[in-house]
Order: C-alpha cells, then structure tokens, then sequence
C-alpha cells in the first residue's frame, strides 16, 4: 500500500474516531508538501472546515496530535499552515521501505487481476509506409497496453489495417500504368515504400489530368458531365465570378477548391481507380491477385518496421474481411427503433438530443459507411475477447466520429458500450509543417528512426562515450539511444496535445530526454559494478537529498495507477525523467563510495540499486530499453 494511501486510511479513522462523521478515503486529498514548507504529504483541511464546525488550525492540530498518538511508525512530526496538515514521515518508515522493495524485482508492477482490456492502435493504410504519425500511435497504443498490464489487467493489443478501398486502388492504377512490373526484389526497395511510391505517382497523374479539366470548367465545357452536374457547376462560375468583382480572395479560393474536387472526381485516372475498386467487390480476379501481391508487398514492409519499433499485436484485423460486418446490426437497430429509415431507404441515427446531428448508418442502395463498420467490428471484438473495456488509439481528427460510435453503441444496448474509450491524441507534425500522405511530403517511420540512429552515434561519439564497445555493442548502444530518444521525446508530451517534432532537440544527454534518462541509469550501473548492496536493514537519519530519492521511489506504483487511469504515458515518462534528475542531484552531493559511515554506504548502494530498478521499469513501460554502461 502506498503511503497516499496509508494517510487516507489513517485520516478516515482519526476524523471518524474524533468527530463521529461518516467518510471514505476518496474524500480525503493528500498532496506532496510544498518545499518551503516541513514535511513529506499533506492534507488538505477546508472540505471539513464547515462540516465540522472547526476552524483550520484546531482541526489541523487535532487530526495531526490524533495521528502522531496512533501511528508512531508512521508519522514523526506535524505542522499546520491554514488549511493544510503538513505530516513528516518517520525515518525507519523509509528505511523499511526500501529495505522492503529491494526483495521486490517487479515493484510498481501489480499481480492481481482487475480487468480484461483490448487496446487498438497503428491501423495503417496499405497504400503507404508508416509514417511519424504512425510512430506516435504506436508508441501510446503499446505503452498504455503495458501500462494496464502493469496494473494488473489482462491486455489484449489489436491492429485493424485498412487493406481495401479507393485509396488502395490508386497505388494500383499508378503501379500498372508506370511500374513495367517492378517488385520490391527487383528495385531494392522496401514493399510497403514501393506501393507509396505510386500512391503517390497516381496523385501527380491527377494533378496534371485535373488541372486540364479544371481549365475547361473554367471555359464553361462540359462534355461529359450530366445536366445536373452542368447546372451545379454554372452556379459555382457565377459564384466565382462574382466573388472576383468584389475581390472577396476567400470566397474565391474556396469557389475554384470546390471547382476543382469536382475536376479530381471527372478525371480520366480517377473514373479508373473506381472501376477497379467495383471490380475488386465484384471479386475480378486479375483485380484480386494484383490487391493481394501489392498487399502482400506491404504486410512484409509493416512487419520489418514493428520489429524496428518495438511494436507488436496480438491480433490483426483486416478490412477487407470486416467492411461487411454490421449490417445485421443495422437491421437490429431499425426493429428496435434505434435508427430510422429515410424516404430514400437509408438509415440514419437521430443523435440531436445528444448535441450533433443526424448520422447516416447505411446508404440507400444498402451498402455500408465507416461507421457501419465500425459497429459491426466492435461487436466482433467483443464476442472474440469479451473485454469489459475497448481502447482505440486515434488521432483527434476523429473526435466527432468516436463519439458517435460509442453513441450508437449505448442506444443499442451493446453490454460493451459504456467501455468504449477513445484514447484520442494530437498531431505531430515537423518544425517545417504538416506532413501530407498524397503530396510525397510524410515522413517515413523507417527514415526517422534511421536518422535518430545516426544522430545518436554522432552525439554519442563527440561525448566520447563509446570507449571499451566493440562494433556489435555499439551498434546496439546507437540504437538503443536513438530508438529511446524517439519514443521519449514522442511520450513526454500528453496525448491530448499537438506537438512539433525536432529530432535534434530529442537527443540531449542533459534535458528533458528519453538519453538523460538512460545516461542516468547507466551511470547507475557503473556504481553498482564496484560493489553491491548487502541487503540489510539501515536505521538512522536521512539527509534531505536521500529522503527526496526515497519520497520519489515509493510514488512509482502511484504513478503507474495515474497513467492508466488517465490513459497518458507522460506521467510515466515525467517521473522517471524526475527520479533520473533527483538521484543525480544526491548523487553530485553525497558519495557512495566514499560514504561517511558503512550504513550510509549501504544505504546510497540500496538507493542506487532501487532507482536503476525503477527507472528500468518505468522506461520499460515506454518501450524504452536503458543500457548497463554508456
């Protein structure tokens, strides 16, 4: 139990004891002391000032004299600064503590069971490599799946690849027009950085095509566009003209973008890709074995990239086999009066009581939308796993999407609904700018991770930190640090957050890094070569340096418990960074090997045994790997 927890109860039974109230620790607030102030926790007195009819000071006295007479191991010493109880923790507490955890090999890390949870994260297009995008969903959705490991849920991680569509298409189209039968074989080149090669080609293809088209539009042609396409498009070239006389520029560009997504749509390249794509669901199969080559291409380049990562699932789902899934549920839905039918036979979900709108469900000629989709793998998910919680990892451009789902879900009384939680996160975009799949301007998970690697190696050589390391250990030791410092600098950040990406900026032996951290804990090792704890009880006083060490170590199980709870890394990647830091400050001050006394020896070795057991824990559940020596 921690000791947050141990003044709750503490305080619970002082306050019952005393006052006669009835109460429960979830209403006792206990935050760490602020530094100008004695003491380790403190507890904050104004929600019982009223209650209890006392004024601060005689109830902050009474409540700490209370809790000095019944806990003696516990508490040492109190003060009372207004509202605010001030309790110090006594010393053989402490040292009984870390007495305690150095026997614990997995401490923070809970045993028992609570939940089942699947966490989904990654779902990637097959038309393109992964992205940094991509990195930054993968590292929340695999951290957050260990850190509900770590408190005590049994985790099942899933991946949904969207295998199918008319984006797939178009790097088809692009590849049959252009590839003369290339392979990643015959080029060299990573299956999945192929096909976006010509996800890409086929987007230059539709810029030159549209552009043609676009200029006849302009022209007021209209060969091949049907009378109410003809009618639609005159009134947007009056529009336009009118927004020309008046100079209104916004007005304008807005006007030719419409213009010209209309253009994109008419094209000659694009009428192809939809006509392979209806050829694809009508099981065509020169459609098919090309989808399945060219998919099969990719599959082989995302594994290569996970592996690279760290990233890893145990289950995968595929579109192609799930787009169907969920109009049975659809059909539920109607009979149940959940959702409504239109004139035109779509079905729709009227969620304005809820403050959005009317959602569509189903298409008037049957076919299915995302989110019938979506319903229809939820429900697959759930009667595979029976997870009382379902966690996706999606950007926050799906917000609004997200909630209509669990929305659907709770109105039609899926027993899983309530545990649908989107786990939405921000963009991440480079110090030059948003990144854009179609225009070539992404950059490539593969790309970034090998220029952290380098950069590792350029930093960690002008440090001269890789004496004594023969070629394979350093390699190792380069990869260790650059992989750390991506996922660090990509976790540090809460999810909720945009943030802009330096890779520069990410490698720093000094800052708020993922490679302070690892140079702190294996500085730590270094301490430990020389000699070992002998693992026995120390009594006596601690200076404020190894105390704050201490205060630190014992909130790892509370903080692991925050992070799930709040679904965020960042608290994880916060403390370790914040322990790392405070074991150096004591570290600069106090010696170990040259210790005042043989238990202050044994104490500083106990501590450095702790601390490298934490942080290699804590970085652990980032996905982060910490050196033995740097």
């Amino acid at each position: 139990m921690s000791i947050i927890s141990l003044i709750k109860s503490a305080a619970v039974k002082a306050i019952t004891t005393l006052y006669q109230v009835s109460l429960t620790e979830a209403d006792i607030l206990v935050n760490a002391t602020k530094p100008e102030f004695e003491g380790e926790y403190t507890i904050v007195l104004f929600a019982f000032v009223k209650q209890l009819k006392k004024l601060p000071e005689v109830l902050g006295n009474e409540l700490g004299n209370y809790l000095i007479a019944s806990h003696p191991n516990l508490f040492s010493s109190f003060n009372v600064i207004k509202g605010f109880l001030n309790l110090s923790i006594a010393e053989d507490h402490w040292n009984i503590f870390l007495y305690q955890q150095l026997a614990n090999k997995q401490f923070g890390i809970q045993e028992t069971k609570n939940e089942r949870v699947m966490v989904e994260y990654s779902s990637p297009n097959t038309n393109k490599p992964l992205h940094l995008g991509h990195l930054r969903n993968n590292f929340l959705g695999w951290s957050i799946a260990e850190i509900l490991k770590a408190n005590g849920n049994e985790v099942i991680k899933t991946c949904i690849v969207n295998n199918r569509g008319i984006h797939i298409c178009k790097s088809m189209i692009a590849w049959k027009k252009h590839a003369n039968g290339a392979t990643p074989e015959s080029t060299g080149k990573k299956g999945d950085h192929l096909v976006g090669d010509y996800y890409v080609r086929f987007e230059e293809d539709l810029k030159i095509e549209a552009a043609y088209l676009l200029d006849q539009l302009l022209s007021r042609e209209f060969e091949g566009f049907s009378k109410d396409e003809e009618t639609k498009i005159m009134a947007l070239l009056d529009a336009l003209d009118h927004a020309t006389r008046s100079q209104n520029k916004e007005k304008y560009n807005d006007i030719k973008s419409d213009l010209n997504e209309i253009a994109r749509n008419h094209t000659p390249v694009m009428q192809e890709a939809k006509q392979m794509l209806l050829k694809w669901e009508q099981g065509d199969e020169e459609v098919v074995q090309l989808w399945k080559m060219m998919n099969g291409w990719v599959y082989e380049g995302f594994d290569e990239t996970y592996k690279k990562i760290g990233s890893d699932f145990d289950k995968i789902y595929y579109e192609s086999n799930t787009y169907l899934l969920g109009k049975d549920i659809v059909e539920e839905g109607l009979q149940k009066e959940v959702l409504f039918k239109k004139d035109d036979g779509s079905v729709w979900i009227d969620l304005t009581k809820e403050g959005l709108d009317e959602k569509l469900v189903l298409r008037k000629d049957g076919t299915s939308v995302y989110i019938t989709q979506d319903i229809g793998l939820a429900q697959l998910k759930y009667d595979e796993y029976n997870a009382e919680q379902s966690i996706y990892v999606i950007g926050d451009e799906q917000n609004y999407h997200m909630k209509v789902l669990k929305l659907i879900m709770e109105k039609l009384g899926a027993p899983y609904a309530k545990g649908i939680f989107h786990l939405s996160y921000g963009m991440v975009e480079l110090p030059t700018g948003k990144m854009k799949s179609r225009e070539g301007t992404v950059v490539d998970a593969d790309d970034i991770v090998d220029e952290m690697i380098n950069i590792a190696k350029e930093k960690t050589e002008e440090l001269g930190k890789v004496k004594d390391f023969d070629e394979q250990g350093l390699a190792k030791l380069y990869n260790t640090i650059g992989l750390g410092a991506l996922k660090f600098f990509l976790l540090r950040v809460d999810p909720k957050k945009r943030m802009i990406f330096n890779p520069e900026e990410s490698i720093d032996f000094h800052g708020f890094t993922g490679p302070f951290v690892q140079y702190t804990h294996a500085r730590i090792k270094s301490i430990l070569r020389k000699e070992q704890p002998k693992s026995r009880e120390i009594k006596g006083e601690l200076l404020r340096l190894e105390k704050d060490v201490l205060i630190l170590l014992e909130q790892f199980t509370t903080v692991i418990e925050e992070a799930a709870e709040n679904h965020d890394p960042s608290k994880i990647a916060i403390y370790v960074f914040n322990l790392a830091k405070t074991f150096n400050s004591f570290y600069t001050v106090h010696s170990v090997a040259s210790a005042e006394t043989a238990d202050k020896k044994e104490l500083r070795l106990q501590l450095a045994q702790l601390t490298a057991g934490v942080i290699a824990t804590g970085m652990g559940l980032l996905g982060i790997a910490v050196p033995e020596r740097m």
